[in-house]
């Protein structure tokens, strides 16, 4: 057997995670970066926003069109996908995933499958990412675009939602996880 057959990133031991500090400094350069190149915060949720404006447009053209959110986005037959907020959700999901790979933390895995079951899991799992995906849509923003790009600026819209962000996931794991 040669170096390679034996260095399967899957058995080898995983790096540690970064500090938090250091997390959040790298965190806070990519955001200011991101202000200065694009002229935009860090978001995720527009992306899925244009996935769905797109398929409207070929599924149902004339029903995309007329309706007043997605409508704009397809204005002139144009193609809403190739925006900045969709080339940053793929990047985001190709630089996770290649840095799970080198830090030797790349697992397919399904957490809470054994207390809870990997159906009643996997139900909760989508469930919950469309609640929060609706969530983000009303508030015109995710944790990201709202809570991020909006404390950076300042605005106070942002930080009333972050507060409450944290207050109700501390009660949530209580809940759930028990005292």
């Amino acid at each position: 057997m040669n170096d390679i057959e034996t260095s399967d990133f899957c058995t080898r031991p995983p790096r540690p995670f970064w500090p938090a500090w250091l997390a959040g400094l790298a965190l806070g350069a990519v955001l200011l970066l991101t202000f200065v190149w694009t002229g935009h915060g860090l978001g995720a949720t527009g992306a899925t926003t244009r996935l769905t404006a797109a398929i409207g447009q070929t599924v149902a053209p004339v029903a995309t069109q007329a309706n007043g959110y997605l409508g704009p986005m397809v204005e002139g037959g144009v193609n809403p996908l190739p925006g900045w907020i969709s080339w940053q959700v793929l990047g985001v999901a190709l630089g996770a995933l290649a840095s799970a790979w080198q830090a030797g933390r790349l697992r397919v895995q399904l957490d809470g499958q054994r207390s809870v079951g990997s159906g009643r899991r996997l139900a909760a799992a989508f469930g919950g990412g469309l609640m929060a995906g609706f969530g983000a849509r009303v508030a015109a923003g995710c944790t990201s675009g709202l809570g991020l790009s909006g404390a950076a600026t300042l605005g106070l819209s942002a930080f009333v939602f972050l507060g409450v962000f944290f207050a109700v996931g501390i009660l949530a794991s209580r809940l759930v996880k028990g005292i």
